[in-house]
């Protein structure tokens, strides 16, 4: 296959991480067979230091030519200024609206030799495997707001819209995900109180229609909250609106026992995805070659898999990652003692 992918380095530890990724990357190339050609652009505070602005148009226009987009982080003590006017962050926002991304894909798989570094028991680990879909450009994130002084004093309001559109794409990607997993989708929403929520369930329920191999179950953000602690593994797929999805992904960050290892893709109607590893960009040790590859690499798998249809390449890079770890070759934010390259080669060198 001859696919091109734009490396977006960003911020921080960024550029470290992504530089090993695409190491491995090559080496997946180069062991099956295929042409992957890397353009590199800028985002974030790098970007605002270059131009001015947190998604220059060049980088845009990159993006939409590429087959794939990888991301490593972006934000800094350097541009945290909650005054300014202009941000990293907002890179992140102009991106995935400029992509067309509107589902973001969290994988959550808790690994036996990390089981000590959660704070959950073992038995609640075991077994975990679970892809959380949050929509990403409606709700409450996207809604009008806004504050405005009263006689009372002041007020402030966000508003919560969804529409049926929006709904029912989201939905639509989480069963057809669904089907290539253990075909068993959870729908989260707050349907005992909120309009929006109701309209959620009510259109989650058409679409499992459409899926006669998916069973859909509906369940109340706060009782899936729950769940997520004490039985976990009874997810497969987790399908849910904006902020559900944003709280509950982190949450459900803490049965890996590292963030390290969690990756995530943004995805559209499309095969272009943009894909980064849920991490930030960790300032305090950007530059002493220690960072954990693991989930831009993780990401990167999600990249093959999803954005070029390589399901074999992406469980090789899988395989590499999660075997590694288990062997006790980890970094050392996973009780290791690797620096960011021998990690990396320690990669590579499993893959081929």
């Amino acid at each position: 296959m001859k696919a091109s992918i734009v490396l977006l380095p960003g911020d921080g530890i960024g550029p470290e991480i992504v530089a090993a990724t695409r190491r491995v990357l090559d080496k997946v190339a180069q062991v099956f067979g295929h042409d992957l050609s890397f353009g590199e652009e800028l985002i974030g505070g790098a970007a605002i230091d270059d131009s001015g602005k947190a998604l220059p148009e060049q980088t845009l226009s990159a993006c939409k030519d590429a087959d794939a987009v990888l991301l490593g982080a972006v934000g800094g003590p350097k541009w945290d200024d909650p005054n300014a006017k202009v941000r990293p962050e907002q890179g992140l926002l102009a991106i995935r609206k400029g992509l067309g991304l509107f589902a973001n894909l969290r994988p959550v798989k808790a690994v036996p030799a990390l089981y000590d570094a959660s704070p959950l028991k073992n038995e609640r680990l075991e077994g975990v495997d679970i892809l959380v879909v949050r929509e990403l450009t409606g709700g409450l994130y996207f809604g009008k707001r806004g504050r405005e002084k009263t006689e009372d004093g002041e007020r402030a309001f966000d508003t919560l819209v969804y529409t049926d559109a929006e709904i029912r794409r989201v939905v639509r990607l989480a069963c057809k995900i669904a089907q290539g997993r253990d075909k068993r989708v959870t729908s989260v929403d707050k349907a005992n109180v909120l309009d929006s929520s109701r309209l959620w369930r009510q259109v989650a329920t058409e679409v499992d229609g459409e899926f006669a191999d998916v069973t859909m179950d509906h369940q109340l953000v706060d009782a899936a909250a729950m769940r997520l602690i004490t039985s976990a593994k009874d997810f497969d797929v987790i399908v849910t609106e904006n902020m559900f999805g944003d709280i509950l992904t982190d949450e459900a960050s803490v049965l890996t026992g590292s963030l390290g290892m969690l990756a995530s893709a943004s995805l559209g109607d499309g095969s272009l995805g943009l894909y980064e590893p849920i991490h930030g960009s960790a300032p305090d040790i950007a530059g002493q070659g220690v960072a954990n590859p693991l989930g831009t690499v993780l990401s990167a798998a999600m990249l093959l898999r999803h954005s070029l249809g390589l399901d074999k390449e992406a469980a090789a890079i899988e395989k590499a990652a999660f075997d590694a770890v288990d062997a006790g070759k980890r970094t050392r934010d996973l009780g290791g003692d690797l620096n960011t390259a021998q990690m990396t080669e320690v990669l590579v060198a499993a893959i081929g």
